[in-house]
């Protein structure tokens, strides 16, 4: 089968693989769709040592399963896999489970290729109507769904402010998301001026360049970090309002920026947010298939033949798009 190899650092090489068999409850799914995630970049650029080279990255697919009972269903995958016997699984937690493993690390290859094993309980029935490439935006859009939806809870008030730091694509999904959710306001802090634009279109969503703009301290009810620098930590900790939360979505390195002691002595809710559960999984899969998240014109489409150059446009900062999904087929 063809497959896009990561085999180095800034190194992607399109490559003759066995088609993997299945093993235990996995199934095999020829893979239609895949979107490259910023942690495909992490690892790209070798600094992920979860995933080293050789290795087939993806894990943000959607394809037709190729065996089984299900065969020649049209799925989804929550690429998610973990024991259904562990505690917090059966909680319904699994996104917290010490046994959770994800596609794309070993030893489990990634959908970066005609084909990719997964677990049948991983797999959810693509709604009618929808594209494979919407559905591959399933993980993505879950993953702001989930950070979103926790951030609410926490605040407990309706119609909120909220700002989104990053317009990549857990950013831009999170700021649908939260318009989808009933937020006042909507803004969105990106420096790149071309991910901005794509934004424009989208009604209720205004974006700024915080380089450039300051909206204020206390400016907002809820933010959402989707970048997790110490110059993002920073102005989240000043712009969230007395009370408000910050929900820490952005997985860059480092530690540095929060201010501990605004964040004490305003009361600030500061919370992680990984993942997403099963539920929230289902449900960003129906918002695709119903059209709540708007055009999706933030989303760009390739082919998988093309998936190196991809990966170095993105490198390059070449793309205006948020997102780039690979077509295998």
């Amino acid at each position: 089968m063809r497959a896009l190899v990561y085999t180095g650092p800034n190194q992607m090489e399109l490559a003759d693989l066995p088609v993997p068999v299945p093993t235990n409850d996995d199934v095999l799914v020829a893979v239609h769709a895949v979107g490259i995630c910023g942690s495909d970049m992490h690892a790209y650029h070798g600094h992920d040592d979860r995933r080293p080279a050789p290795l087939v990255l993806g894990h943000e697919a959607a394809g037709i399963v190729a065996d089984g009972p299900r065969k020649g269903q049209a799925v989804a995958i929550n690429p998610l896999v973990v024991d259904p016997d562990c505690p917090a699984a059966k909680a319904g937690r699994p996104h917290l489970s010490p046994t959770r493993a994800i596609i794309s690390m070993p030893p489990r290859p990634g959908a970066f290729a005609e084909y990719v094993t997964i677990p049948e309980r991983n797999l959810l029935p693509i709604p009618e109507g929808l594209s494979m490439r919407d559905a591959a935006l399933a993980e993505p859009v879950a993953v702001s769904w989930h950070a979103v939806r926790i951030g609410l809870e926490r605040l407990g008030q309706a119609a909120p402010r909220v700002l989104v730091q990053g317009a990549g694509a857990i950013g831009v999904a999170a700021a649908l998301v939260a318009r989808h959710m009933g937020a006042a306001s909507i803004h969105v802090a990106e420096p790149h001026f071309g991910r901005r634009a794509t934004l424009a279109p989208e009604a209720g969503i205004a974006t700024f360049d915080p380089t450039t703009h300051d909206p204020g301290a206390d400016a907002f009810d809820l933010v959402i970090d989707a970048v997790g620098a110490a110059a993002t930590r920073a102005d989240a900790s000043r712009l969230v309002r007395p009370g408000g939360v910050i929900v820490h979505v952005g997985l860059l390195p480092g530690q540095d920026g929060y201010d501990i002691r605004r964040i004490t002595l305003q009361e600030i809710c500061v919370t992680g947010s990984y993942c997403y559960t099963p539920h929230d999984f289902a449900d960003a899969l129906a918002a695709l298939a119903a059209g709540a998240l708007g055009g999706l014109g933030w989303v760009e489409s390739r082919m998988l033949d093309d998936g190196a150059q991809a990966f170095a446009d993105l490198d390059a900062g070449r793309v205006d798009a948020a997102k780039i999904v690979l077509h295998v087929v």
